[in-house]
């Protein structure tokens, strides 16, 4: 909050659009950072008899909510910035904006940073996206920086910079909301996971199974996988059972994902087989 004031304050003394919509930007970070929290501590909820699979999902809503506030901060700069670019207003940028824009390059990629690190150690969307939150501030202040050294050659710099660091912000803000929503409407099973699976059945028993139509549903703390499983017609249903429930406990063991398999009769033909 501290860093918001200090760049208000600085683009106001400076008369810059692209400082000022640049504190905004800051005030927009200790936001989504609440929201990261809170999204967190939603995610992190046992589950209930309304919600079985848990609470994790609120990890991707709370990305997707920083994401949509990074559009509307996008937005706002586009359209300050056309404004200020048809008024043809040049800015006279000093020493307090250069010092100003240097101090929130390292605060905010400290923050980034420290994020980054959190999300990949706890495995959350949510921190990782207000990690590129911090990032996306930190890179717009690097343009900033590089924009005030030509301040005074170039009247329409500050209207330009303005541009710059909207489309970096929307980008991010694309990238965030997508990875969420992609992750909510469902994924498919990575090659990489699918090998691990196929090499989990052919284990569970010494004649070929043919495992299709995988499934893979992510709850964050939790994940849900199911799949069919073709055996010899000639099987009973206990020795079914016994294949599928091997194959189940090992995929929980060796995977940390709970299986629910289908088992079909060799002789039985989808029409996508």
């Amino acid at each position: 909050m501290a860093l918001f004031f200090l760049k208000f304050w600085t683009g106001i003394v400076c008369g810059s659009l692209a400082i000022t919509a640049d504190a905004w930007h800051t005030l927009s970070d200790s936001l989504s950072s609440v929201a990261v929290i809170l999204g967190v501590k939603l995610s992190t909820a046992k589950p209930d008899d309304k919600h079985p699979f848990g609470h994790g999902r609120w990890e991707y809503i709370s990305a997707i909510f920083i994401g949509f506030m990074l559009c509307i901060v996008a937005y706002e700069f586009f359209v300050k910035a056309i404004e200020r670019f048809q008024q043809q207003e040049a800015v006279i940028f000093g020493t307090l904006a250069i010092v100003t824009t240097i101090v929130s390059i390292v605060v905010k990629e400290s923050l980034a940073q420290y994020a980054f690190y959190l999300g990949r150690r706890l495995n959350n969307l949510s921190i990782n996206a207000d990690g590129w939150h911090h990032r996306s501030d930190a890179l717009s202040s690097v343009v900033l920086l590089f924009g005030i050294f030509f301040g005074q050659k170039f009247w329409w710099i500050d209207s330009a910079l303005a541009f710059v660091m909207a489309a970096m912000i929307s980008f991010a803000a694309y990238q965030i909301v997508r990875e969420s929503i992609t992750k909510i409407l469902g994924e498919n099973v990575s090659e990489e996971l699918l090998a691990q699976i196929r090499g989990l059945v052919a284990e569970a028993h010494s004649e070929e199974i043919f495992a299709h139509h995988f499934h893979l549903h992510n709850y964050v703390h939790r994940q849900e996988l199911t799949f069919h499983i073709k055996l010899r017609d000639d099987f009973s249903l206990y020795q079914a059972h016994k294949i599928a429930t091997k194959i189940e406990r090992s995929i929980s063991e060796k995977c940390n994902i709970e299986a629910t398999i289908h088992i079909e009769p060799q002789s039985f033909h989808h029409i996508n087989d």
